[in-house]
């Protein structure tokens, strides 16, 4: 397996894909359009964020997003992983920690101290990023609100 930073042609493959792995993120909650899906990654790849892939024998595995951001207190910047999706079928191979070990290592090399990432409760990928060593750091809640016309 090779990890890298995908060409052209594979960067096209993501973005037809990455609707699915949007919606498996999310557990099923987000199915977003192509034109959403170009208007969250631009802004990040126009900022220095990049994918690395997974590959075999010229087929794509899998891939990540990752980038940097900014602690919203301290203004401390960290490694910031945006996306982590590896394809059904090669699944549980041991591809994501791959994944996950090069951007690591790409974090250290650019000097970052600290990675986050923001999973989706119930997600299976928590228990690798638990294994990574990766600790709850916010946790963002949510309810529904009924409207005015149904509580009458």
């Amino acid at each position: 397996m090779e990890i890298r930073r995908p060409n052209d042609l594979e960067y096209q493959k993501i973005l037809l894909l990455t609707p699915q792995a949007i919606h498996d993120g999310t557990m099923g909650g987000i199915v977003p359009t192509d034109v959403k899906v170009k208007q969250l990654v631009e802004p990040l790849l126009e900022k220095g964020s990049y994918y690395l892939i997974a590959t075999e024998d010229g087929t794509l595995m899998g891939w990540i997003l990752i980038g940097s951001s900014k602690d919203q207190f301290t203004e401390k910047a960290y490694g910031f992983i945006y996306e982590l999706f590896v394809m059904e079928e090669f699944r549980g191979k041991g591809i994501s920690k791959k994944l996950m070990a090069t951007a690591t290592e790409d974090f250290e090399r650019d000097g970052y101290s600290e990675a986050r990432l923001s999973v989706y409760a119930g997600n299976q990928a928590i228990k690798l990023y638990e294994k990574m060593g990766y600790k709850n750091r916010t946790i963002t809640m949510s309810m529904p609100i009924k409207s005015k016309s149904k509580l009458k």
